[in-house]
């Protein structure tokens, strides 16, 4: 085994799902615990972790109901993408001291096989961007906006949760796809106002009143939009519904207005004109789009190198710190990809 000479860890921590949320998650859902670290097999490779993602899937895995990827098991550990460095490889595609990404987050240290990891080129950019803007987060922006939305340059594109991981990427690759105007919305003011700097042309606190009144003030001299790029569901997907432009798209990637509460979700009370206006909604999953990732990550990393893509983090130290960060990022206390560093 690759990695034998160095002393490998024998004990690890991880954070385990104590018992399922109803309704907010509270820190009491979740048990850090210490377990032993076993040894990878053939074919495997142990890694230790030094930084994880947190993400608002995660919500739905914590709930014990069929869904499109399975939930979460109590007293075990929560999983999701990380970022680590390979201690010992019993695989021929990693060598030791190299970066990879995985879907073993949650933990100090993680067993897996060599095919169930990437590998994690820091030249490009720093690790941590492999969590956000060039990984999973990237690729769901790009791949909703592209495929999904079926985005043509001179149309007009609206973001809820802007200033996101996800939103504020759409935004910007609207923009360097040659959108005519990108509205965003947010939380906070600060939000808005970061959302200007990233290039969108116009964007409103929904904080602030209607949000179909908030977003026709922000079209500006267009008509309507063209594209609704949907996080959050509930008043905005209403809104949005009501400003479409006959043949508009909308991309419905979350819901996270409607993941915490108890109470039945209201959908749009307009959802009837959709049919005059011949609009699409369309549902995706990231997944289903792997085949666009190459044609990603080659657009992304010539953004990101010339500057015409910015991405933002909000780091928060500790693998102990992480249901909390988890809690926040739930809360919109993020401005951009809401990430756990482990080292």
């Amino acid at each position: 085994m690759s990695g034998q000479g160095t002393p490998l860890p024998v004990t690890g921590r991880e954070i385990q799902l104590a018992s399922r949320p109803s309704g907010w998650p509270v820190p009491e859902n979740f048990r850090l615990v210490e377990n032993a670290v076993p040894e990878p097999g053939e074919g495997q490779l142990l890694v230790r972790n030094i930084a994880m993602s947190v993400d608002p899937y995660m919500r739905g895995r914590m709930n014990d109901i069929k869904s499109y990827s399975p939930p979460f098991q109590l007293d075990r550990a929560l999983e999701g993408g990380a970022v680590g460095e390979v201690l010992a490889s019993n695989s021929p595609n990693h060598a030791v001291g190299s970066l990879v990404l995985h879907a073993l987050g949650w933990r100090d240290y993680a067993v897996l096989d060599g095919t169930a990891a990437a590998p994690v080129d820091p030249s490009l950019a720093r690790p941590t961007a492999f969590l956000g803007a060039l990984g999973m987060t990237g690729l769901t922006a790009y791949a909703g906006l592209t495929a999904v939305a079926r985005f043509q340059p001179g149309e007009t594109v609206f973001v809820s949760g802007a200033a996101g991981a996800v939103g504020s990427l759409v935004g910007q690759i609207a923009k360097n796809l040659g959108a005519a105007r990108v509205i965003g919305s947010a939380g906070s003011d600060a939000k808005v106002a970061r959302l200007l700097e990233l290039g969108f042309d116009a964007a409103f606190n929904y904080h602030d009143g209607p949000a179909e009144d908030l977003l026709r003030s922000a079209l500006g001299d267009r008509d309507g939009i063209d594209v609704y790029f949907d996080n959050v569901g509930g008043e905005q997907l209403e809104a949005a519904i009501a400003v479409l432009n006959r043949f508009g798209r909308i991309a419905m990637c979350g819901a996270i207005s409607q993941y915490n509460t108890a109470d039945a979700a209201t959908g749009p009370a307009n959802l009837a004109t959709a049919i005059g206006k011949q609009l699409t909604l369309q549902g995706f999953l990231v997944g289903s789009y792997q085949h666009l990732r190459t044609e990603f990550q080659q657009h992304m990393a010539g953004w990101l190198s010339d500057g015409r893509i910015s991405f933002d983090e909000t780091l928060v130290r500790g693998l102990e710190n992480a249901p909390q960060a988890f809690i926040d990022m739930l809360r919109g206390r993020n401005t951009g990809k809401m990430v756990v560093t482990l080292d």
